[in-house]
């Protein structure tokens, strides 16, 4: 059985260059669903209504808030993984985000390797975790 990952697959970018979104955009094609938000806000209400598996959050946006996020979606029922984005993604960055339990991080531009990577392992691990039905993916 094949499954439309477009369908399943959803990404919330906590970002405000739209530039940045063209290339999650473009990475994404028609394969996955990009849901991008400027604001803190935006993004929480987006978290707390709808079943997100991944959420993308810029440590551009002010100091702190990649940790804040990741507390707050800590908190909900289902949480999405966390991946760290960056324009200054460095050793220090990764292993404080990992350490804190984001899922990984992204450095600026984005790789479309590393994006595809990323973004198939969270969503395999979130869909598989607390006993979830297995999906096959178009992959499999």
């Amino acid at each position: 059985m094949q499954t439309d990952l477009a369908n399943l697959i959803t990404v919330l970018n906590l970002d405000p260059v739209e530039a940045d979104h063209a290339s999650l955009s473009d990475i994404f094609g028609s394969e996955w669903t990009l849901a991008s938000t400027p604001t803190v806000e935006s993004a929480l209400e987006s978290l707390r209504v709808n079943r997100i598996p991944i959420f993308f959050c810029n440590t551009d946006l002010r100091p702190g808030l990649w940790q804040e996020m990741l507390d707050r979606v800590l908190s909900l029922p289902d949480p999405p993984f966390l991946v760290v984005t960056s324009r200054l993604a460095d050793d220090r960055l990764w292993a404080e985000a990992l350490n804190l339990g984001a899922y990984d991080v992204l450095s600026k531009p984005f790789d479309k390797a590393e994006v595809n990577r990323i973004v198939r392992s969270a969503w395999l691990r979130w869909n598989n975790r607390n006993g979830r039905p297995k999906v096959q993916t178009a992959t499999s």
